[in-house]
């Protein structure tokens, strides 16, 4: 091959005999000529200052593409500056200005090739090193457009391509999700240090009602000890009904060391007393999962304060017995006044009044007539059973055996105007000695007084009801009733003191802010359940109406939601979700809950233990969260 000049033209032939034509050699002044090109057509282009410190820009729309949602690429040197669930502010080319959160990535992807072409799957699968250019990819759903004033109102057109795309500060991100709280839940995934919590002083938060929900193991436990602790800590009375006798040990240190090393690692308290203030109850002749607790106390149940249409579905009555309840529950309530046991005879005027005035106000559809005990309902069921069988009946009640009685008793039970059948009645009397046998209604106060609802709403108090032992679901549900109950009215009690101090310009404290944890929800409030005790709901449903006026908030949780009804999650808005497998139980919470990114209902069924997609109404969207350890120790329940 011979030689040739460098600025001739030559013929060189190939390896196979081809000839080409040699590239000519580049002029020497090529530079010069380029910035005489470039000098011509105006200069260099200003560096455009309102792109400084973009990490990125907007990218076109595809046919595929959604609304409120754009794809954002990123250079290689920002790839990972974006995370999932992070902020970012995008500038339009038409001066608009949009906010918007990270909903998917970010992905890597190659500039000239496409991610699964055949050279970088032969490469990669022969353990060949080839990376070549790349950058970052990711799908941001536009949360609104920022107005001058910081505002955001919903946005009526979308970013332009190739708008400056830039990332937020922690503070800014904390401004602008909303997510804080002095009830601390744990931390935002992806959001730097942004903490995640709820405010206890805000009545459109906890008093709206919120649900925990999550498979065995996925780290609800640790959320309620958390949440119980927290609240305990900003002032809230709260009381968990425990039926599994977890939350017993919650006033001493855990000794799970991934507890402690994690509280560690987020610089939270580890070594101090978890919760103080702490009082455990069960019910008496049960016992507690922790009998060494150093303020534990026995309690009953009064049998005058349950609603009779709960009773007779608590004991499964059928017409005919419901027909015979009535009947004597009527003849009980006469008897009572007759014999001035309530209203009270010897009460004074203004007693007596007081009194005479709860009678007219009273909704037997929320509670039963006062002082009406269980051994005097029965008594009178077996006085009714024997004055329809022609037989003789013995009272319990020494009430029942004076004179005075006995005349009332031959005046109010009438056979003639009662309903027969003795054996229905015999029916009734079995259904209420099942209950009587508990030996929970109605004890002599030196053997287990009744709860005081006014004690547990104290602010900053840690009740804990006990409920592992009743050995019954029916026993469970009438306590659980019983007490439910029991706080609303000292709640509207506490808040009717408020509200007249403040119509008499009188200063006054503010309405306890009281939390009603209920665990294992669905065992009281099941589908089946509800629809078997209709009137028991009704009972949750007013409680949870008048709750959000009267800072009385009310926290579901369960292991099984697909057991909750849509009646109870109509009662809820806040939620945290855990880890939750079942498509059908996803499916359902996705007509249920607003708000959640697509992105989030994808990642619920993997979420690691500990992480949860966290929704209140005071946070600007949900978020996935990292849920903080707990200091507190649980009882583990297999």
């Amino acid at each position: 091959m011979s030689m040739q000049s460098p600025n001739s033209e030559s013929t060189d032939l190939g390896s196979n005999g081809t000839s080409h034509a040699n590239v000519l050699r580049v002029p020497d002044n090529l530079l010069a000529q380029l910035q005489g090109d470039v000098d011509q057509a105006g200069g260099e282009v200003a560096v455009d200052l309102d792109r400084a410190g973009a990490i990125g820009a907007t990218m076109f729309d595809l046919p595929g593409s959604e609304d409120q949602n754009v794809t954002v690429l990123l250079p290689r040197e920002n790839a990972q500056r974006a995370p999932s669930q992070s902020l970012v502010r995008i500038k339009s080319r038409d001066g608009k200005s949009y906010l918007g959160v990270v909903a998917a990535g970010p992905f890597a992807e190659p500039d000239s090739l496409r991610a699964d072409s055949h050279l970088l799957v032969a490469v990669t699968a022969n353990g060949g090193v080839y990376l070549p250019p790349y950058h970052g990819r990711i799908q941001v759903t536009i949360m609104g457009e920022e107005l001058a004033d910081g505002t955001l109102a919903p946005p009526r057109l979308r970013p332009l391509p190739n708008s400056a795309v830039f990332a937020l500060t922690d503070a800014e991100s904390a401004k602008i999700f909303h997510a804080g709280g002095d009830i601390r839940l744990g931390l935002g995934v992806g959001i730097g240090k942004l903490e995640i919590g709820v405010p206890s002083t805000s009545k459109q938060v906890l008093p709206r009602h919120t649900a925990i929900l999550g498979t065995t193991g996925s780290g609800k436990s640790t959320t309620v000890a958390g949440l119980v602790r927290e609240a305990q800590a900003a002032g809230v009375a709260v009381i968990l009904l425990d039926v599994e006798g977890e939350y017993t040990f919650l006033h001493e240190q855990t000794d799970k060391t991934d507890m402690l090393s994690g509280l560690k690692e987020r610089g939270l308290p580890h070594d101090a007393v978890p919760v103080d203030k702490m009082t455990v109850y069960h019910l008496t002749g049960r016992e507690t999962t922790n009998p060494g607790h150093p303020n534990r106390r026995e309690f009953s149940l009064q049998f005058g304060r349950l609603s009779p249409y709960t009773v007779m579905e608590m004991i499964g009555a059928n017409d005919a017995q419901e027909e015979r309840f009535w009947c004597a529950y009527e003849i009980g309530k006469r008897l009572l006044r007759d014999l001035g046991i309530f209203p009270q005879k010897t009460a004074a005027d203004g007693e007596r009044e007081r009194q005479e005035r709860i009678l007219l106000r009273l909704d037997e559809f929320e509670r039963g007539y006062p002082r009406l005990t269980l051994s005097f309902f029965l008594d009178v069921v077996g006085l009714c059973k024997a004055k329809v069988a022609k037989s003789t009946f013995t009272p319990f009640n020494s009430t029942l055996k004076t004179d005075e009685a006995k005349r009332a008793i031959e005046s109010l039970i009438e056979p003639k105007q009662m309903p027969g059948n003795a054996a229905s009645w015999g029916k009734l009397l079995s259904l209420l000695w099942r209950i009587n046998r508990l030996k929970v209604f109605d004890r002599p106060a030196a053997v287990a007084p009744v709860l005081k609802y006014a004690d547990l709403i104290r602010p900053g108090t840690v009740s804990i009801i006990d409920l592992s032992d009743t050995g019954m679901t029916e026993l469970t549900n009438l306590a659980i009733a019983d007490l439910l109950r029991g706080v609303q009215e000292a709640q509207e009690g506490a808040y009717q003191v408020y509200e007249k101090a403040k119509a008499g310009n009188i200063e006054a404290p503010l309405p306890p802010r009281t939390l009603l944890i209920l665990e294992e929800a669905h065992e009281f409030l099941s589908e089946e359940r509800i629809r078997d005790m209709q009137i028991l709901f009704q009972q949750v449903s007013r409680l949870a109406r008048r709750g959000r006026k009267r800072w009385l908030g009310l926290t579901f949780v369960t292991q099984l939601p697909q057991h909750l009804p849509r009646q109870v999650l109509g009662l809820v808005n806040g939620y945290i979700l855990h880890k939750i497998a079942d498509p059908q139980v996803v499916a359902t919470l996705r007509k249920t809950i607003s708000g959640i990114d697509e992105a989030l209902w994808t990642r619920l069924p993997g979420l690691a233990p500990g992480q949860a997609v966290v929704s209140f109404p005071h946070m600007a969207k949900p978020l996935l969260v990292s849920i903080d350890p707990t200091p507190c120790k649980l009882r583990l329940v297999d």
